[in-house]
């Protein structure tokens, strides 16, 4: 199995792939492991050499936060240079969601720390979400005038529109325990590093054939995925084009200062 990007390493993540479970963690911890092309370029480069060599496939970050969704940094450095959204992948996003949704292999979840915006997508996306207990969800986007059009098809399936449309329009984190009794986490523990292995444990006790065989019927079910990306992906689009929302964007990083607060 090649896992080696063409002519260069992995930036942002790192894979391991060890008895036919390969591990990818998100490892840029210093700026919240947020959502950027080259981040869905390699994930998705990992997931595609997946699809023929592995069996699990588990989705990390670091202890202190999962994904924290949009580079917003990158977003104002873009727009500085004229270029919008330059670095803006929701195709490309929508894509390795839905790779994780019903790739032929099992996809797991880890999450530790915080999992904001985007980062909803990765977990909701899984078929297994595994955290530990003080671990963090929240959708965030519609404090600046964004909303979760990409990662809605996803959560949806997950936990309904009810609960989908109150993390939307509440913008507050729940904790691993309320996302538990939701339907967006399958199980919790204090130290989830023992979760997981229990977990895999099992896990590996599966066939690849049948595996593949379950992904197959499960997804000719339900074909919301498809139906719902054109509309996504242009909900998407037209938040991030809003010059409103992108100045909102902009004085948050350069200020620290939402939307709502006064001054420059």
């Amino acid at each position: 199995m090649d896992l080696s990007m063409p002519g260069s390493l992995y930036q942002s993540i790192a894979v391991r792939l060890e008895a036919e479970v390969c591990t990818i963690t998100m490892n840029q911890g210093a700026s919240g492991n947020t959502i950027t092309r080259v981040l869905i370029d390699e994930i998705g480069h990992a997931l595609q050499a997946c699809e023929t060599s592995a069996r699990i496939v588990v989705l990390e970050g670091t202890p202190e936060v999962f994904c924290s969704g949009a580079d917003f940094q990158g977003i104002a450095r873009n727009r500085a240079l004229g270029g919008a959204l330059a670095d803006h992948v929701p195709d490309a996003m929508y894509e390795v969601w839905r790779r994780l949704a019903c790739g032929p292999f099992i996809s797991v979840a880890h999450v530790r720390g915080k999992a904001t915006a985007g980062g909803i997508g990765f977990v909701a996306a899984c078929d297994i979400v595994l955290a530990e207990e003080k671990a963090m969800f929240s959708l965030s986007e519609m404090l600046f005038g964004l909303t979760p059009a990409c990662v809605m098809p996803f959560l949806m399936r997950r936990i309904g529109l009810a609960r989908a449309n109150y993390l939307t329009l509440g913008t507050q984190a729940i904790g691993a325990r309320v996302a538990e009794q939701w339907g967006l986490v399958d199980a919790v523990e204090e130290h989830s590093d023992n979760l997981l292995r229990k977990q895999l444990l099992r896990l590996k006790r599966l066939s690849k054939a049948a595996i593949v065989r379950h992904k197959q019927y499960t997804n000719g079910l339900d074909e919301s995925f498809a139906r719902a990306k054109p509309a996504a992906l242009r909900t998407n689009v037209e938040a991030f084009s809003d010059p409103q929302n992108l100045a909102h964007i902009e004085r948050y990083v350069a200020t620290g200062r939402f939307p709502w607060e006064a001054g420059a």
